[in-house]
């Protein structure tokens, strides 16, 4: 089986693809990733036989369609993926995330490669007062980035419902782990704390998240994969709930620091509240439930970025 992933050379893709080809025996997999500032090749093994990587942008129909034609199944991670940036310019996140979305779906109906995963994002519902959004909820996104993935969202289902493609949408709650781009909060409050920097808080900090391992959304991506429905929609969550001030209490605990080192700063533009995403469907239908412990993954993510200085440094180095 030869399958296609885009966007793996960042931190989700690149753990998912990583999670199949330690299997006894993984699928061929060709990467396409454009390698923007938020991915680099050192995300993947080196000279695996059964990987093979191609630079290139999913907006590139020439490249696209010689790639789909050789896949069986395509898994489609590559996304800008940074709120902030995104309210600072949303050019190039409706390019890549609307328009490289539907070059990749022109490209899997013309040579009938399914099942097309899209993986998206629980920021399409908006902010959530209460309760928990059922994949049936409708979309309230609010920044650029947001909208630009449910635009995506919505091209793929009309695939679907259209033209019969079968296509399966994944929306997660915020991940978390070793290799994520230290622009995230996670990944920045941790190498901030690492380096005696202090951390910039949004606000109040009252806003929550849910939290989702990396290994566990990897986990639920490839359950809709091998498992779900044509069409549907599958909410792949985290189980903990936490606002954005007792992530920081937990993170400076962790790392020996005070509150001292917390500097509140302007809030964002737009920012929502809470989101919270009902996962039940992926439970009942597939099997899905979060398999690692917030603890003890949070206490390895930190272990892991105080072990791997040379992977963040250069990466944090861009950022200024």
């Amino acid at each position: 089986m030869n399958l296609l992933v885009t966007g793996a050379a960042g931190f989700i893709g690149s753990a998912y693809v990583r999670t199949l080809l330690a299997r006894p025996e993984p699928p061929h997999i060709t990467v396409l990733d454009k390698l923007t500032y938020a991915g680099t090749p050192d995300n993947l093994p080196q000279d695996h036989p059964r990987l093979r990587f191609v630079r290139g942008d999913i907006c590139d129909a020439g490249l696209v369609d010689r790639l789909m034609a050789e896949a069986d199944q395509v898994v489609h991670f590559a996304a800008e993926s940074h709120v902030d940036r995104s309210i600072e310019g949303a050019g190039d996140f409706v390019r890549t995330n609307v328009l490289g979305t539907q070059t990749l779906l022109d490209a899997a109906l013309r040579h009938g490669t399914a099942p097309f995963v899209h993986v998206s994002t629980d920021e399409v519902y908006g902010s959530v007062p209460s309760g928990s959004c059922t994949e049936e909820a409708p979309l309230r996104p609010t920044s650029p980035y947001a909208a630009s993935k449910a635009s995506s969202d919505l091209l793929a289902l009309a695939c679907h419902r259209t033209h019969g493609l079968d296509v399966r949408v994944t929306r997660c709650s915020n991940n978390y782990g070793p290799r994520q781009f230290p622009e995230k909060v996670v990944p920045l409050f941790v190498t901030h704390l690492l380096d005696g920097r202090p951390v910039p808080l949004y606000g109040d900090g009252r806003n929550v998240r849910d939290w989702l391992h990396v290994d566990d959304h990897c986990h639920g991506v490839d359950l809709v994969r091998t498992q779900g429905r044509p069409g549907e929609i599958y909410n792949i969550g985290g189980g903990t709930e936490l606002s954005n001030r007792e992530l920081t209490a937990l993170l400076l605990d962790a790392l020996g620091r005070g509150w001292d080192m917390v500097e509140h700063v302007t809030d964002r533009k737009g920012h929502d509240l809470r989101y919270s995403v009902d996962w039940s469907k992926a439970r009942h239908e597939l099997g899905y439930r979060p398999r690692r412990d917030f603890t003890s993954g949070l206490a390895e993510t930190i272990a892991w970025y105080r072990e791997h200085r040379d992977w963040w440094e250069p990466l944090k180095a861009r950022l200024g």
